[in-house]
């Protein structure tokens, strides 16, 4: 039987864009994010502009064919945090990232709750019903430009949460319990700009966690941090990740 001396803190790793940029994914919201670069893009991903403009959709599906995301592999950062899991640190992640990486590089996917969803599934919207992307993908490739449901003939939509979509009730209630719960909250590569998720920083200080930001910019919830990194996530996330494996924190 353990005793409090022995038991590990849990921590949870809430993981924005940033995290994924080494692996070739680019940033939305940074300085050189894809949003402010060209604001027209951010239609393809809105909900209504979708779901009533056919163009919106084939571009959207082009994009989709284009994208590096579903390319990428995991980075230093990902692995590192598989690490620490596996170390016997209890370990949640939170991500508004819809990349699949932390899986990827071995995350259990029960200890990965994924705020926007995911790019490695496409949904119904009028039947809800599921499937892989890829053959989505492989329907565009072989000439139809906005594939429709197999089953009802709906309109199909990656399985993220686009501009104008509310998240899962079910995911962000499991990710505010984690968050309630946990003693360490590690905020990483993230604008902690887009509510409700970046509010979970918030939340994990009320309820007396110990918050580490670790992002390039500065962020609002900066003040409230015990500890703020400013350098590179590749470096910065394993070293600090490291330290918890070992019992040690900065």
């Amino acid at each position: 039987m353990s005793s409090d001396a022995t038991r590990r803190p849990l921590v949870a790793i809430f993981s924005g864009a940033g995290i994924s940029t080494d692996s070739g994914i680019p940033d939305y919201r940074g300085p050189q994010g894809l949003w402010r670069r060209d604001p027209e893009a951010e239609k393809l991903v809105t909900y209504d502009c979708y779901m009533s403009d056919p163009e919106i959709r084939r571009r959207s599906w082009l994009m989709r064919r284009d994208s590096q995301a579903l390319r990428a592999r995991p980075n230093a950062a990902h692995e590192a945090v598989v690490r620490l899991e596996r170390s016997g640190v209890p370990v949640r992640v939170i991500t508004q990232n819809v990349d699949g990486l932390h899986q990827l590089a071995g995350m259990p996917a029960r200890k990965v709750l994924e705020l926007h969803g995911t790019a490695r599934a496409v949904r119904c919207t009028r039947c809800d019903r599921r499937s892989d992307m890829a053959e989505a993908l492989e329907r565009v490739a072989a000439g139809e430009p906005d594939p429709a449901c197999r089953e009802c003939g709906g309109i199909l939509k990656s399985a993220t949460v686009m501009f104008g979509e509310s998240l899962d009730p079910v995911v962000l209630g499991e990710a505010v319990a984690v968050t309630k719960a946990c003693e360490v909250f590690i905020a990483v590569g993230s604008s902690l700009q887009v509510q409700p998720a970046a509010s979970l920083a918030g939340i994990a200080v009320e309820h007396g966690a110990r918050l580490i930001i670790v992002n390039a910019e500065p962020t609002p919830y900066d003040a409230l941090a015990d500890e703020v990194l400013r350098e590179p996530i590749g470096t910065a996330l394993p070293e600090l990740l490291a330290g918890l494996a070992e019992g040690s924190l900065p």
